[in-house]
């Protein structure tokens, strides 16, 4: 018996998998510092995990209407009123589990053999995956550091074929935590309009921008962006929900419906104790927690980017949002460890893991070779430490 075609086209999270091996070797006693988690080191705060406590209490157990309960339907819909000046109805949402679950499920209802998807690179390691498995062609277009990884429209416009169905826009990024201004988006959105082309928005880390930055939601812009945009979060990040598993897409109805149907039949509703608590996290009572969470992570930037930019050999951009570094590590390429050359940044980041005892994703993962990312979710403690170790081990490459 063999496998269906579309299992070889995919490979494994090579964030999850990475976070997995970090873990594996503490458990061994070994002192791993790892960089590779995308989650806040925060806890959930309390207001939410009573909330879903309460749910417990009140035997709020069961199944759920498999789009979402029409309470966090609505409260989902408020919040992006609130935050971004979108105006859609409770119908215009669903809920599954985890924003990674909402791209799928858009993926699934959108994209079928024959069609193109725009990822501008780098990328967040599932946006490719997931196209594939839709049958769809990824069309990887690279954004360049010296623009501030950020798409450029003309670029945007030369790729665009009969075959284009979407764009897949992430800003705040993961990886780069580089983010999209008004101007820039305006430019998106027009060339988009001009060839009705979707734009997936996956606006995640919205709410986690540094320097003042507004972000603005390339939906919000007028009528006819509107109509072409799937705006996708979720709880995870804000709120530091990350094991919950509640996400959202709010988007045109018929495609809403039709991703409703998809997950019926698939994963059906998210949990029900979880979308209790999200509806308590989306009541607006939270804003001083992100603000505390935003303003620890914004130490953590200064320092971790400073820290290696004044390693020999390395760049680094300064993120505007989300809680990840992406160092350019091209200059290190080319060294060796005893017999070892380190050629790539997988081989780089295996030898800070097997030297350092520090885990960070090889740039590769995010179609992005001779850089890697590491996370700034985690202590201050841990980011000194694991810079100390990076430090050392870069010296001692020859």
């Amino acid at each position: 018996m063999s496998l269906a075609k579309r299992v070889s086209l995919i490979k494994p999270s090579p964030t999850l998998a990475l976070e997995a091996r970090a873990k594996a070797m503490k458990k061994e006693g070994i002192d791993v510092i790892s960089f590779s988690a995308g989650e806040p080191d925060f806890d959930t705060p309390e207001g939410i995990k009573e909330a879903a406590i309460r749910a417990i209490k009140e035997g709020f157990t069961k199944y759920t209407p498999s789009s979402g309960i029409e309470e966090l339907r609505q409260a989902v819909a408020d919040k992006l009123a609130k935050d971004l000046g979108l105006s859609y109805k409770s119908k215009e949402v669903l809920i599954s589990c985890g924003a990674k679950h909402s791209l799928y499920n858009i993926a699934m209802a959108l994209f079928e053999e024959g069609d193109e998807v725009i990822i501008p690179a780098p990328y967040w390691v599932t946006f490719p995956e997931q196209v594939l498995l839709s049958s769809a062609k990824p069309v990887i277009v690279d954004a360049f550091e010296d623009d501030g990884f950020l798409l450029k429209p003309e670029l945007f416009e030369s790729v665009i074929t009969p075959k284009t169905k979407a764009l897949i826009l992430n800003t705040p990024s993961n990886p780069v935590g580089s983010a999209y201004d008004r101007t820039h988006l305006e430019k998106i959105a027009e060339i988009a309009v001009r060839n009705n082309i979707y734009i997936i928005s996956d606006e995640t880390y919205s709410e986690i921008v540094y320097d003042g930055f507004k972000q603005v939601s390339i939906a919000s812009l007028n009528k006819k962006i509107f109509d072409l945009t799937i705006v996708v979060s979720c709880a995870s990040k804000s709120y530091a929900m990350t094991g919950w598993r509640i996400g959202y897409a709010a988007g045109p109805p018929y495609l809403i419906e039709a991703m409703g149907n998809i997950q019926s039949q698939s994963t059906s509703n998210p949990a029900s104790i979880s979308q209790k608590a999200a509806v308590e996290a989306f009541s607006g009572r939270y804003a001083d927690f992100i603000n505390m969470m935003v303003e620890r992570f914004d130490r953590r930037r200064h320092y971790i980017v400073n820290r290696l930019r004044n390693i020999t050999g390395i760049t680094c951009f300064l993120p505007q949002g989300a809680f990840y570094v992406f160092p350019n590590v091209k200059e290190i390429l080319g060294k060796m460890f005893e017999n070892t050359v380190i050629d790539s940044t997988v081989k780089l980041t295996e030898y800070l893991l097997n030297e350092a005892k520090v885990a960070a994703v090889p740039g590769d993962a995010f179609g992005a070779p001779g850089y890697m990312r590491l996370s700034f979710a985690s202590s201050m403690e841990n980011i000194e430490k694991g810079m100390d170790r990076i430090e050392n081990a870069i010296r001692n490459l020859r």
